[in-house]
C-alpha cells in the first residue's frame, strides 16, 4: 500500500498522524508499520475509543438504588453443603471428564512485572519443598483428576487445556511446556492461543505512537478471551472435540482446584450457562469486587464503585450483604461461548488512565511523568448479564483461593503468602487423614499423589511429622526422583 492510500484511509478516520515520520524511517520499518495499520479496523477503534469513554462517565451508575444480593436459589456454598450433595456434585463432574466433556480455559497472558520476574508468570516457584511452578502444579493436578475420574467411572477421558498468552509469552510459555515434556499430560490436550491487543489513545482519541514505525499498543484484557476464543479457532476446537464445559481462572491462585468437578457438577445439575466461584469477603473494605445484581441483571461491581453503606450493609446473621467476592474463576457451557462471541462487541470496555511512552511531534520518544493516555480493556465478568442461567458456588478461601500478584515486599498476595497458603491447606489435609504435623513443619502434597486431600490416608495416618520442609510424593515420582523422605516422619 502505497504511502497517498496509506494517507487517504487514515485521514477519513482521524488518524494520519500515524504516518507522520514515513519519510525519516527505513523500508523494513514503513512495511512494519503498515502491517499493523492493515490489521486494524479503524471505524472499530473509533468506536471502541467513544464507547469507553461514555461507559467511563458513568461509574456510580445510581448503584446503591439498583443493587442487589445474589438470591438464595442461585446460590450454593460449598462448606455449608452435606457430605452426600458435594458427592453427588463430584460425580457427575468425573462423569464429564470420564467422557472428554471438560476443558480448561486458563488465563496466562501475564508476564509478573510486579514480582520483578520477566517471564511467563504461570514459571514462577514460589519456593516451594519441591520448586513447582505454577504451571506444573496446576498441570499435575490434572493428570490426578484424569486418573481419578477413570478410576470412579472405568473409563479414560481427556481434560483439554486451553491456555490464553499474550504476544510476549506465548514463545516461553510454549517452549517451557515442551522443555518440561508437557508435564505429564499429552501434547495434543494443550491448545495454546494468543489473545488481542488494544492501541492506546490520548485522551482525544488519537491512536500513539511507541516508535515512528509501531503504534502503542496493549492486551486487551482478560475480557479478551471470547474474541480469542473466536478468531483463533478455538471454539471450532471446542466444538470437534466434544467439549461442553469449560472452567476458566486465572494463573496466579496456586490453590486452584482445575477442573473442579465438584463446580463442574454443581453447574450441569442446574443446567447453568455462566458461573462463578466466590469467596467470601473478609471485611467490609476489601479491595476485591462483588458478585451482584444491578438492574436485574448478574454483574461483577468493582469495591471501589459500592457506597460504604452498600460495602457494609450486613444480613440479619451478620452476614454482608454483598459478601460473594469475585476470583476470577468461572465456568462456561461451551453453548454459551459460542452464544457470546456474537455479543463481544457489546461487551463494557474498561479505560485506565496510564503513562504511555509516546513519540511527540518532534519525533522524539518520550516517557511522561503523569498519565497522557488511556489503555481500553475488557474484563472476563462483563459477559454475566449476557447468561440466561447464571449462577454462584461460595467456596473456602483458605482452601481455594491465593492469588500470587506482588512481591513479598507487599506483604500480600505475595510469594510467600502463596506459599504459606498452600502448605497450610496440605497440613490440613494431612490431619483430617489422621497423620499429626505441627504449625511450623511444612509438608507439600503433591498433585499427583492427591487433588484435594484424597488418596494419603494409608501413607499419613498415625504417623508423626517433624523434618521441615518435607515434600510427600506419588509412587511414580518417588521412582523417578529418589525415595518420598521417609525419614521426615517418625
Amino acid at each position: 500500500m502505497s504511502y497517498e492510500d496509506l494517507f487517504t484511509q487514515l485521514k477519513c478516520h482521524g488518524q494520519e498522524h500515524l504516518i507522520k515520520y514515513w519519510p525519516d524511517i527505513s523500508e523494513n520499518e514503513r512495511e512494519q508499520l503498515a502491517g499493523e495499520l492493515r490489521k486494524i479496523d479503524f471505524v472499530e477503534m473509533n468506536e471502541i475509543f467513544h464507547r469507553g469513554m461514555e461507559s467511563s462517565k458513568v461509574i456510580a451508575e445510581k448503584l446503591d438504588d439498583d443493587l442487589k444480593p445474589i438470591p438464595q436459589s442461585h446460590y450454593e456454598a460449598v462448606p455449608s453443603l452435606s457430605r452426600e450433595k458435594i458427592e453427588e456434585y463430584e460425580n457427575i463432574g468425573f462423569r464429564e471428564i470420564s467422557e472428554g466433556k471438560v476443558g480448561v480455559l486458563l488465563l496466562a497472558g501475564g508476564q509478573a512485572t510486579r514480582l520483578g520476574f520477566g517471564h511467563p508468570k504461570g514459571m514462577y516457584n514460589v519456593g516451594l519443598p519441591s520448586h513447582k511452578t505454577l504451571f506444573q502444579i496446576q498441570a499435575e493436578r490434572i493428570v490426578r483428576l484424569q486418573k481419578i475420574a477413570e478410576e470412579k467411572t472405568g473409563k479414560e477421558g481427556k481434560i483439554t487445556w486451553y491456555i490464553m498468552t499474550s504476544e510476549h509469552t506465548m514463545a516461553p510459555t510454549a517452549e517451557f511446556f515442551k522443555d518440561h515434556s508437557f508435564f505429564g499430560l499429552e501434547e495434543e490436550n494443550i491448545v495454546f492461543f494468543e489473545q488481542g491487543r488494544l492501541p492506546c489513545f490520548d485522551f482525544n482519541g488519537k491512536i500513539l505512537l511507541d516508535e515512528k514505525y509501531q503504534l502503542a499498543s496493549a492486551p486487551d484484557g482478560n475480557g479478551g478471551l471470547y474474541r480469542a476464543l473466536k478468531t483463533q479457532g478455538m471454539l471450532d476446537d471446542i466444538s470437534r472435540r466434544g467439549v461442553e464445559h469449560l472452567h476458566a481462572h486465572s494463573v496466579d491462585n496456586i490453590l486452584i482446584k482445575v477442573a473442579d468437578p465438584v463446580f463442574i457438577g454443581y453447574c450441569l445439575s442446574r443446567n447453568a450457562d455462566c458461573a462463578a466461584k466466590v469467596v467470601q469477603k473478609s471485611s467490609p473494605s476489601e479491595a476485591v469486587g462483588v458478585v451482584c445484581r444491578v438492574n436485574g441483571h448478574y454483574k461483577v461491581v468493582e469495591y471501589s464503585e459500592l457506597s460504604d453503606e452498600a460495602a457494609e450493609r450486613r444480613n440479619p446473621d451478620g452476614r454482608l450483604t454483598f459478601s460473594a467476592g469475585n476470583i476470577c474463576n468461572h465456568y462456561f457451557s461451551s453453548e454459551f461461548l459460542k452464544k457470546i462471541s456474537n455479543f463481544e462487541s457489546k461487551l463494557k470496555l474498561h479505560v485506565a488512565k496510564k503513562k504511555i511512552p509516546y513519540v511527540d511531534d518532534n519525533g522524539v520518544r518520550k516517557k511522561p511523568t503523569e498519565p497522557n493516555g488511556i489503555k481500553m480493556e475488557k474484563f472476563i465478568f462483563d459477559v454475566f448479564e449476557f447468561a440466561e442461567k447464571f449462577i454462584c458456588l461460595e467456596v473456602a478461601r483458605d482452601v481455594e483461593f491465593s492469588a500470587l500478584k506482588n512481591a513479598d515486599s507487599a506483604g500480600k498476595d505475595c510469594p510467600l503468602t502463596a506459599r504459606q497458603d498452600l502448605l497450610r491447606l496440605h497440613r490440613k489435609y494431612i490431619r483430617e487423614a489422621g497423620g499429626i504435623v505441627k504449625d511450623d513443619v511444612d509438608v507439600e502434597i503433591s498433585p499427583l499423589l492427591s487433588y484435594g486431600g484424597e488418596n494419603i490416608d494409608d501413607l499419613v495416618k498415625n504417623e508423626v511429622f517433624t523434618i521441615s520442609p518435607f515434600h510427600l510424593k506419588s509412587m511414580e515420582e518417588s521412582a523417578t526422583n529418589g525415595v518420598n523422605g521417609a525419614n521426615g516422619k517418625h
